[in-house]
């Protein structure tokens, strides 16, 4: 898959054979190593050991041409609203990416093919509506990724973190969920935290899956579960959602038997019977309150 985005080359030393100008082509080598690296460090950024820090400059785009070997990229409260497809392709050594509060409602497709070395995934205070499947492909060396703080973030695709069993901490806290699929997490055999307070639970029988997962593995993932409340139905509104039981889902595995069947059966028949009575008595009083209005009009005339 193309990416359009080419990477910078680094210019290749003409070797110098002269002995009298051995020094000198040093000098200038290293005199152009220093500019070189100065001015590959975009605009209004600080770079410094492989830190690139564009943070708090008010940026409404991500800036081109970073240096090749960054490996920590900050572009923190700005006003990034999009970035562009391929936009990480040169910048294999890549390891922390800080996108947060920024205005990012979605991630270009295959934005992490190339970045495989990438650990920590910032993605806090945007406008995630959902996350995609396979939104974090490719980034298998992924440990943290925090989504939290998204307030329109409805939902989580089943397929969305699949490959990442590296991942440790994942954050969804504060953002607009009501459900999350038992699947989205199931493959992450890794997971150490798990953050979802502060989002709208609806607490009824499609929670049951996820609420027993978390109970198994409360002893290795550690949740915030003082944070995590039921907002339906309301009933359990407002009730921690660990704070539910298996008496709490009882009557989603209600099952009916013979005698139930046949009783319903039975009030079935006897509604429909007592329906066709009703009908006909009511047609048999219109009927006769149709003759009498008709016999007192003869008798008038």
């Amino acid at each position: 898959m193309g990416t359009g985005h080419v990477c910078p080359r680094r210019k290749q030393p003409v070797p110098h054979h002269h002995p009298a100008m051995i020094l000198g082509s040093f000098l200038v080598a290293v005199a152009m190593a220093f500019t070189g690296a100065s001015a590959s460090c975009p605009v209004l950024c600080t770079c410094h050991n492989q830190v690139v820090d564009c943070s708090g400059q008010r940026l409404f785009s991500v800036p081109p041409d970073l240096p090749l070997d960054t490996r920590n990229l900050s572009l923190a409260h700005n006003r990034i609203a999009s970035i562009p497809p391929g936009y990480l392709t040169c910048y294999a050594e890549l390891r922390v990416l800080d996108l947060r509060n920024n205005s990012l409602a979605e991630l270009p497709t295959g934005l992490f093919l190339t970045a495989k070395r990438l650990v920590h995934l910032d993605l806090s205070y945007n406008n995630f509506s959902h996350v995609a499947a396979d939104m974090f492909q490719e980034a298998h060396s992924l440990m943290r990724i925090d989504l939290s703080h998204n307030p329109w973030l409805r939902k989580v695709h089943p397929q969305a973190f699949r490959g990442l069993a590296q991942l440790r901490d994942l954050d969804l806290s504060y953002g607009g969920l009501s459900f999350l699929s038992l699947e989205a997490l199931e493959g992450l055999p890794g997971l150490v935290t798990l953050q979802i307070g502060g989002n709208p639970w609806v607490c009824g029988c499609t929670m049951e899956p996820l609420l027993k997962w978390l109970r198994n593995r409360i002893q290795r993932c550690t949740s915030d579960s003082q944070l995590a409340e039921c907002r339906a139905p309301p009933e359990v509104e407002g009730a921690p959602l660990f704070s539910l039981t298996e008496e709490s889902f009882k009557a989603c595995h209600l099952t009916l038997t013979l005698d139930d069947y046949l009783f319903i059966a039975f009030v079935g028949f006897v509604v429909s019977i007592a329906s066709v009575a009703t009908n006909f008595l009511l047609g048999i009083t219109a009927n006769c309150c149709h003759r009498w209005s008709k016999a007192s009009e003869d008798e008038e005339i």
